[in-house]
């Protein structure tokens, strides 16, 4: 069994030497190239939940240092201009962690977790920021995952433009309705996810195309990017699969856009 973590002293981050070469690692694999670069960072929820503080005055205190040694992290990526994509699994997991809260005490949480990513994202270029979450890559069925209707309000509220979600989950597929209600604010972008982690078969790419166009015609075709569910490596085993399924993603975009621009 792992021993349980504990803060007995104030946080702060060591990674400095780590990030500044992934920066510079992915900046000279994109040179010349007309692409986007990203770098995903942990949030803040997902690195400093479930540890014990032994060292703050409060759990706020310690979350919100937490927050600020993350930013550290994220600035040095939107600092050489790349995207930071903060992976923040907690977000939606969350839930089946505390089996006795209901919905209203979960948003009461997660309305704290909002200002806290807010503060590790204080100052950041909001056009450089994608806030993505997912239900946790876990073998398990996923029944007791909650539902984006009662969070999907709250997750916009980040301070990011670019929210990644599962689109392709089975468990979720169908929540895009979601997005009927809830108005994406102006100016941000939904980055669903057209290809799943928790399966080998290849997704066709008719039906991509055919995810990406369910977002599009909800919250507008200039604000859906092509994502994925979640880290391909979690589920999918064999490299050329994962390929594969991307290859799948690349084509099923090609159609999207062709079907809503013309």
């Amino acid at each position: 069994q792992r021993a349980p973590r504990v803060c007995t002293a104030p946080v702060t981050y060591s990674g400095q030497a780590a990030v500044k070469a992934d920066v510079a690692h992915l900046k000279a694999a994109i040179q010349g190239k007309d692409v986007e670069g990203y770098i995903a960072a942990l949030g803040p929820l997902s690195l400093g939940a479930g540890v014990h503080n032994e060292h703050y005055s409060s759990e706020e205190e310690y979350m919100f240092a937490v927050a600020d040694a993350c930013r550290e992290e994220y600035k040095t990526i939107t600092d050489a201009g790349l995207i930071v994509q903060v992976d923040e699994p907690e977000f939606c997991t969350s839930w089946t962690f505390y089996p006795r809260w209901d919905v209203e005490d979960l948003r009461i949480y997660l309305s704290f977790c909002v200002e806290v990513i807010n503060h590790a994202l204080a100052g950041l270029p909001e056009d450089l920021v994608r806030f993505h979450t997912c239900w946790g890559s876990g073998h398990r069925p996923h029944v007791n995952d909650i539902e984006l209707k009662y969070i999907a309000d709250l997750l916009i509220k980040i301070n990011a433009r670019q929210y990644s979600i599962e689109a392709a989950n089975v468990r979720h597929e169908h929540e895009y309705h979601v997005w009927e209600d809830v108005k994406l604010p102006e100016d941000k972008m939904l980055m669903p996810g057209v290809i799943s982690h928790a399966t080998d078969l290849v997704e066709h790419p008719e039906l991509v195309a055919e995810r990406l166009v369910r977002y599009a015609n909800l919250v507008g075709r200039e604000n859906v990017q092509t994502g994925t569910d979640c880290g391909m490596g979690s589920w999918v085993g064999h490299e050329e699969v994962v390929w594969a399924k991307l290859g799948s993603m690349v084509e099923g975009a090609r159609l999207a856009s062709e079907k809503l621009w013309g």
